[in-house]
């Protein structure tokens, strides 16, 4: 992978710990709390869709509102599993199950249905830091009893699952289909927001509460995260998606030690340990 793809996604990873450290703290927030990102996000990008649209040199074709529609249907299902895990599991679970089951089927996905060969250095890298994300989820059988780390588990392999989904389907649209990152992105966000607003207005006080409680969270998931993801996009053109969505996962470092200094939750030396694996995957990947 070349130092700049590896570049914005490590700056990625580091804001994409940060957007989800805010949403943990956001308790039963919902597909409320989605929606309100996904339209705070979605107004943000406007603008920039706009200049996008008149400055592009690609003509805009029919496929790029389909694409931004399958990933919208994508993210919305994504966003909605990922809340619920943050409501009934721990951060330093349902995270890295999800970082680390999304970057397994997306290697084998991209490897399989994309013809993409990333090489050994390179699989041997994404090896370990699946293997340091599942060093860091598990634990031993007094922790693995918890509730909160059965339903972490769950969630996290679920929301891993939709991960990889949109992972793939993002990378074709934005190199087989040719469609500019941010007119892509930008559409999906706008189309996200639209799929969920009829069921947030049906129950507005849910909102209204909402707001007055984590107007902070939903500011910084809003900015953020758009601003991760279009980092990840351009880097899908530098790079091989199988080598791309691994790199992501080292935000699990960040949210490990995140969630064992601020949450105070358990298992800080297996965190640690595994955390220093997915390091060695990182560098592997770096050298690939």
């Amino acid at each position: 992978m070349n130092i700049h793809a590896l570049s914005l996604v490590l700056t990625a990873a580091v804001l994409h710990t940060g957007w989800n450290f805010a949403a943990k703290r956001v308790r039963h927030g919902g597909a409320t709390f989605v929606w309100a990102y996904y339209t705070a996000a979605a107004v943000l990008l406007l603008p920039a869709l706009v200049i996008s649209l008149l400055t592009t040199d690609a003509r805009p074709h029919w496929n790029w509102l389909l694409a931004a529609a399958i990933t919208a249907v994508l993210h919305v299902a994504y966003g909605i599993v990922l809340q619920r895990g943050y409501d009934v599991g721990d951060l330093s679970v349902v995270y890295p199950v999800a970082r680390g089951t999304g970057p397994l089927l997306s290697v084998l996905l991209a490897v399989l249905l994309l013809n993409e060969r990333p090489g050994p250095v390179g699989l041997a890298g994404a090896g370990l830091i699946i293997i340091g994300v599942l060093t860091i989820s598990t634990g031993g059988a007094k922790l693995a009893r918890r509730p909160a780390v059965r339903a972490g588990v769950l969630y996290g392999v679920a929301t891993g699952a939709l991960i990889a989904g949109y992972t793939l389907w993002d990378a074709y649209s934005v190199t087989t289909l040719a469609v500019p990152p941010i007119i892509y992105f930008a559409s999906g966000s706008i189309l996200q927001s639209a799929i969920l607003t009829p069921k947030v207005l049906r129950n507005q006080d849910q909102l209204r509460l909402l707001w007055k409680e984590n107007w902070r969270e939903v500011c910084i998931v809003a900015l953020l995260s758009p601003i991760a993801y279009l980092m990840v996009l351009f880097a899908m053109r530098l790079a091989p998606v199988s080598l791309v969505a691994p790199a992501r996962e080292v935000s699990i470092v960040l949210s490990g030690l995140a969630a064992w200094l601020v949450l105070g939750e358990p298992g800080a030396r297996r965190r640690l340990l595994g955390s220093a694996v997915v390091l060695a995957g990182i560098v592997a990947i770096a050298l690939a």
